[in-house]
Parts: structure tokens; C-alpha cells; sequence
């Protein structure tokens, strides 16, 4: 039998984001005891710039925090302190939730993708609707069977069954045009409906996360590739910005191919399949969970290019020992979360590390305790 859940919320309550039933902000974590999910299992958690989704056992989707702009597809704009069930999806089985600046991305169980909040840049996927959505629709132009969603500040990403990536809202439109000089750029970055991204014709994607303004996608051979901002590092790219998918080199990795990928708004964490955890990109947090230098014992594996490059490596990925066979990572605006277990000296006790904290972007962390 499942070992019962409770869920934990702390930080940045400014619109009720943490569930718990007022707008102060919250030290210290505390549990959600006594809501409408404790006979059901909690499947994943996930939060946006200021609102909250956690998802059941049973594919229900509860919501709650900043709902001006209708995110949390309640038919109403009224911030909402408590979780509570979306209830326009109460006849679909939710497998995946994605929480944008101001937007939601919905998974359901057959694979469709349904999408409400502000579309003031087209992150909904719907032209049609000029304004936001108040209740969650259905992205009708997705009309293959879609395995994986990602909601970055202002556009959206999802990965097909047959391994193909969409991408929708002009949020990386501007950048996109300022590093292009004048030139055509890609119609993936100025689509207010899924568009095909180019440059992935030859790669089976099977994950994809999003930031601020760049994206990431997770190939079936372990492979990243990369696009949009680089003005972090965090495309491991010389190019300030990059139009079209670029591979990550798998040397970065220590040769390992990788199995799961997070991105914040400008850092990007990977994991590989043997359990290694890389980060790179902008470090001035301490989002990193390292030193920027990269240690002797990897300098001729990470980088063999300019030496003075060496020495200010957070753009470059770096392993970062003490979260080696993480079983769960989360990626925050500038922060992160990581789940590791140790079997001898802790006696298999969990062991959370949280590092970094924001200062440019409310900050709101949910937690598991299994």
C-alpha cells in the first residue's frame, strides 16, 4: 500500500499561492491537513509567477493563488486561498499540469492539451480567443497525442507521441529579433498556435521545460538540445541567442547520456542516467549549487577551449556531488529543490537540500513529505 502524503507550502503568499487559507507569507513549511484531496493520493505538484496546481491519484486537478488573469480555470478572476477542484475538468483525468507566469497548460489522460489564463502573447495556443480564458479549452490544432507540456513566462512547449515539438507565444519573440539583425527568424518563435519547432526533424523528444525565455527538449538517446536566450550561459552556446534547437554536446556530461532535465528562468539542471546531476547558467543566486570555477579534476572533461574561459564556468556544466542519485529535483525561478536518499549513515532518512533563493520574482515552494 501507498505510504500516505501530506503536503507542505512555504514562502511568498502573496495571492494565496501556498493553499493555506490567507495571503501572509510563510517561514517556515507548514502542512495542508484538512482539504477536499486527503482521501486521495498527490500525484505532482506545480506552481506558477503566483499560483498553485497539485494533481490526485485520480486525475483531478485542484488549483488555487492569483487568478486575475482566469489561470486557474474557475470561470471567475478571483484569487483563491484555498485549493480547490477544477471543476471544467471534472469528466477528463489530468496527468501533467504546467504553470506559466500567468497561464496554465493542462495534460489530459488521452492526450490532449487544454490551456486558460492570459494570451496576451498567444501563450495559449488558441488565436482565435483574443482575450484570456477563464475555463480551460482545448488546443485544437495539437491533434496528435501529446506525452509531455511546459509553460515558460510567456510561451508554452509540448512534446508528441511520435516525438515532435510544438511551440507557441511570442514571449521570445523580441529577443529573437534583436539578435537576428533584420534577418527571417523561425515562425515557431512568433506563433500564437502550435507551431513545428524547427531543427528536431532528426530527433525522437520524449521531455521538454521552458524558462523566461529559453527552452529545452530531452531526446529518447539522451540528448539535449537547446534555443532562445543565452545571455546566462545557459544554452552552452557563444551565441547570444540561438533561433533554432543545438544540441548540447553529451562531453559536457562526462559522456553519459541524460534522463531528466529542469529549467528555471535562466539555469538549467540535468540529471543523467546514472544518477549525476549537472547546472549551469546564471549563478548570481547561488541557483547554481556551486562554485562557478570548475575543480581541476574536470577541467580537461568540461571545457577545452580558452583558458580564461575556465575560470568563470557557469556556463558550462559542472556536477554537483552531494545531489548525485536525486530522486526528485524542482527548478524555481532563481532557486531549486532536490530529494536525496541515503541508505547507510542517515539509516534512509530524506535529506532535502534547498538552495538559492529569489529576489527578482515571487517565490512560492510546495513539498511532498511521503
Amino acid at each position: 500500500m501507498e505510504a500516505a502524503r501530506t503536503l507542505f507550502a512555504w514562502g511568498a503568499n502573496s495571492y494565496g499561492q501556498l493553499g493555506l487559507g490567507h495571503k501572509e507569507d510563510v517561514l517556515l513549511p507548514q502542512s495542508l491537513k484538512d482539504f477536499s484531496w486527503k482521501h486521495q493520493n498527490i500525484k505532482s505538484i506545480a506552481g506558477g509567477g503566483g499560483h498553485s496546481a497539485v494533481i490526485t491519484g485520480a486525475g483531478e486537478l485542484f488549483v488555487c493563488g492569483q487568478n486575475k488573469e482566469g489561470q486557474l480555470g474557475l470561470n471567475h478572476t478571483e484569487d483563491v486561498l484555498c485549493f480547490t477542484s477544477c471543476t471544467a475538468l471534472s469528466s477528463v483525468c489530468v496527468i501533467q499540469v504546467a504553470c506559466g507566469w500567468d497561464f496554465t497548460i493542462i495534460l489530459t489522460g488521452n492526450g490532449q492539451v487544454l490551456s486558460c489564463g492570459s494570451n496576451s502573447f498567444g501563450q495559449l495556443g488558441v488565436p482565435q480567443t483574443s482575450g484570456g480564458c477563464l475555463i480551460p479549452q482545448k488546443i485544437e490544432s495539437l491533434t496528435e497525442k501529446v506525452v509531455n507540456v511546459a509553460a515558460g513566462l510567456r510561451h508554452a512547449l509540448a512534446a508528441t507521441e511520435s516525438g515532435m515539438v510544438f511551440q507557441w507565444g511570442t514571449g521570445m519573440a523580441s529577443q529573437a529579433n534583436r539578435a537576428s539583425q533584420g534577418k527571417m527568424i523561425p515562425s515557431f518563435l512568433t506563433a500564437k498556435e502550435p507551431c513545428k519547432v524547427a531543427g528536431l526533424e532528426d530527433a525522437k523528444v520524449k521531455k521538454v521545460t521552458a524558462s523566461s525565455y529559453h527552452s529545452v527538449s530531452l531526446t529518447d538517446e539522451g540528448e539535449l538540445c537547446v534555443w532562445g536566450s543565452n545571455k546566462h550561459g545557459q544554452l552552452v552556446s557563444k551565441e547570444t541567442f540561438l533561433v533554432e534547437p543545438q544540441k548540447i554536446d553529451a562531453h559536457f556530461f562526462l559522456g553519459e547520456k541524460i534522463g531528466a532535465v529542469w529549467s528555471g528562468w535562466t539555469h538549467v539542471v540535468a540529471q543523467t542516467e546514472t544518477g549525476r546531476v549537472f547546472t549551469w547558467g546564471r549563478a548570481d543566486y547561488g541557483q547554481l549549487g556551486r562554485s562557478a570555477v570548475v575543480h581541476d579534476g574536470q577541467r580537461q572533461e568540461v571545457q577545452r577551449s580558452s583558458e580564461q574561459h575556465l575560470e568563470q564556468l557557469s556556463n558550462v556544466p559542472v556536477s554537483v556531488p552531494c545531489l548525485a542519485g536525486a530522486s526528485q529535483i524542482a527548478c524555481g525561478s532563481e532557486h531549486n529543490l532536490a530529494v536525496v536518499e541515503y541508505s547507510s549513515i542517515l539509516q534512509k532518512k530524506d535529506q532535502i537540500y534547498l538552495y538559492c533563493q529569489s529576489e527578482a520574482f515571487p517565490v512560492h515552494i510546495h513539498w511532498i513529505a511521503g
